[in-house]
């Protein structure tokens, strides 16, 4: 727990096999109250190594049904569950575990309803290998975001994420798609919320083992990135409604 707060770290999981251990070694135990893995359908032994670990909740997908679907699981689980903070690690490596203690901090003592673990903050991401042209992608459609969410954020793209449970409570995370631009869904909820957001510097680690889109994806990604944008600035300008930003019904 961190200030009576109970801290429960997701894991959206695929292929992991090679890297969850190491990743799951690393979570400061501490302050971390339990750990919900969602298995979206590997072909490697992810869910048997999770058993091995003792990994407190372990959810299975029968389909492989995208990155969104994944997060969707374990959101709904660790809010069933009591979380107070929830926050999203990639079981890939790629993000440092012990980071964790600093982000449930930020939100445990009320500072901040959203905290990103950003890659772009300092001079790390080109340095732990971030491949040129994702980074040069990435700071041209976060330039573009700020714009039209009217925000100053360093990063949009990062997957290492902290919430209270209040945000989760209230935006309709739901409504968003099972794809890889759900990140940019949940942030632009949040946004248009007015939840606060705070961002930490986070070293990007890129290896062979960790998990990335090819170029395709990463195009797809980036048009839906756009599609966001656009249609953040026209619902906040009231010139159309969708679902997605109305909050949830209890």
């Amino acid at each position: 727990m961190y200030n009576q707060l109970q801290v429960f770290v997701v894991l959206p999981a695929y292929n992991a096999y090679r890297t969850l251990k190491k990743t799951y070694n690393e979570i400061p135990f501490d302050i971390v109250d339990q750990v919900i893995l969602c298995d979206d359908f590997s072909t490697d032994e992810t869910v048997e190594l999770a058993r091995e670990l003792k990994i407190s909740h372990i959810i299975q997908h029968t389909t492989n049904r995208g990155y969104g679907a994944n997060q969707k699981s374990l959101y709904d689980r660790a809010l069933k569950e009591g979380a107070d903070i929830i926050i999203m690690l990639h079981p890939d490596y790629q993000y440092d575990p012990r980071l964790i203690t600093p982000i449930a901090g930020m939100i445990a003592d009320g500072s901040f309803d959203v905290v990103l673990g950003s890659r772009i903050l300092g001079k790390g991401a080109l340095k732990g290998g971030m491949p040129l042209y994702k980074y040069v992608a990435n700071r041209a459609l976060t330039f573009f975001q700020n714009i039209m969410l009217g925000q100053k954020l360093s990063e949009y793209h990062t997957g290492y994420r902290a919430y209270h449970r209040r945000v989760l409570d209230t935006i309709s995370y739901d409504q968003n798609s099972d794809d890889f631009v759900f990140d940019n869904q949940v942030l632009s909820q949040i946004i248009y919320a007015s939840f606060s957001i705070g961002e930490i510097s986070c070293p990007a680690r890129y290896f062979p083992e960790a998990s990335s889109i090819n170029l395709r994806r990463s195009i797809r990604y980036g048009l839906g990135v756009l599609q966001v944008s656009v249609e953040h600035f026209l619902q906040r300008c009231r010139l159309i409604k969708l679902k997605r930003y109305e909050k949830k019904t209890r």
